[in-house]
């Protein structure tokens, strides 16, 4: 266990996490190592196993800080939206996801090899905060789209979450694929995060409503 006072534990836990957010801003999640984030800290990587015993430990620790932001944002957009309506919420959605790009590049990783390379408690954490943020959405769905029961409430999350995972790979071209793409003649202009995320909610939330309902086919 770490040694020292709560906030000293607090405090280096976060400290491992930016390390490693810093480290991933340029180096891919292969290649990034418990030494790399080591030495990116001021205590050393012997330290680092008093808080996680694996780098998957890690980045799912990171991913889990990221999905408590962007749960805490989806509150303050269900309480602070000056209008609720379905077109609001696809507005809204979309904006609070262009500021979590951390998170979704981090949805390219592999989770299910991060949570089987993690204790049992670690899992848990991160599936209690992942949980809440399926609620958070839940919850603002209920406020901008109250005619929408449970069943199409689950649909919705259902598609929407899996959704998230290619959006980083669709908004975010490197060099090496713009060449590739060049030499085979494929021409393509990434959409940003927003625009992508905000269209895909509103042809979600038209077939979730009743047809005619007016936004389903307006132009992103």
């Amino acid at each position: 266990m770490p040694k020292g006072s709560p906030d000293l534990a607090a405090a280096r836990r976060e400290e491992i996490l930016a390390a490693c957010a810093k480290l991933y801003e340029t180096k891919p999640f292969r290649d990034i190592t418990i030494r790399d984030i080591g030495d990116a800290t001021t205590f050393g990587r012997t330290s680092i196993y008093n808080y996680f015993q694996t780098r998957e430990e890690i980045f799912l620790g990171l991913l889990q800080q990221e999905y408590g932001v962007w749960s805490r944002e989806l509150k303050a957009l269900a309480a602070d939206a000056p209008a609720h309506s379905p077109a609001a919420l696809a507005d809204g959605l979309a904006e609070t996801l262009s500021r979590r790009g951390l998170l979704l590049k981090l949805l390219t990783v592999n989770l299910s090899e991060m949570e089987e390379n993690c204790r049992d408690e670690r899992l848990v954490d991160f599936k209690r905060t992942y949980s809440a943020a399926l609620s958070a959405v839940e919850a603002c769905l209920q406020t901008f789209c109250p005619a929408m029961d449970a069943a199409a409430r689950k649909q919705f999350l259902y598609a929407f979450f899996p959704f998230l995972y290619g959006v980083h790979p669709y908004t975010t071209v490197s060099d090496k694929q713009r060449r590739a793409m060049r030499a085979a003649g494929f021409s393509y202009e990434p959409p940003t995060a927003y625009s992508l995320i905000r269209a895909f909610l509103r042809q979600l939330l038209g077939i979730a409503e009743a047809a005619g309902a007016g936004h389903q086919n307006e132009t992103p």
